[in-house]
């Protein structure tokens, strides 16, 4: 997906989580591990949640912000918004699904990070940072949940 609105970053964060939900969830019933069965299927539950919440972001921002261009500054940016790839977490174990997930969301966080210090307009901004904020208290419950996961 090409991303050049608030509209279309908002929806392709959307559908990465959409995204990393299926994957999950679908390969859980093929995992051999236990722990890596209920890790994914907690992810999964999440990522779903996650969807959720991008999604009320993409209904309750003002309309004008959403067509609003960000081309330059993706295009600029270090982060490939072409990745929708996620490995078969059937083959991989607890540790290695975490990196997996954790890598996707760090990257995200990193781009959120980088449009903030490039947002112009107010509207923008706060945008951005609450989408920043909602994104990074996610990921440490996530992170948290996975750790006591991991030491069943």
């Amino acid at each position: 997906m090409k991303i050049e609105t608030f509209q279309h970053l908002i929806d392709w964060s959307r559908q990465l989580h959409q995204h990393l939900a299926h994957s999950l969830s679908t390969t859980s019933d093929k995992q051999p591990d236990q722990r890596a069965k209920w890790l994914q299927t907690y992810l999964a539950d999440h990522e779903t949640e996650l969807e959720k919440m991008v999604a009320r972001f993409e209904e309750q921002a003002d309309p004008k912000l959403l067509d609003t261009w960000i081309f330059n500054y993706i295009a600029s940016s270090p982060f490939d918004t072409g990745i929708t790839y996620c490995p078969l977490y059937s083959n991989q174990s607890f540790e290695d699904i975490c990196k997996s997930v954790f890598s996707m969301h760090n990257q995200l966080i990193e781009l959120y990070r980088f449009l903030v210090a490039k947002a112009d307009i107010p509207e923008a901004e706060e945008l951005l940072k609450e989408l920043l904020d909602m994104e990074v208290h996610e990921t440490m419950l996530l992170a948290q949940q996975s750790n006591r996961m991991h030491d069943l």
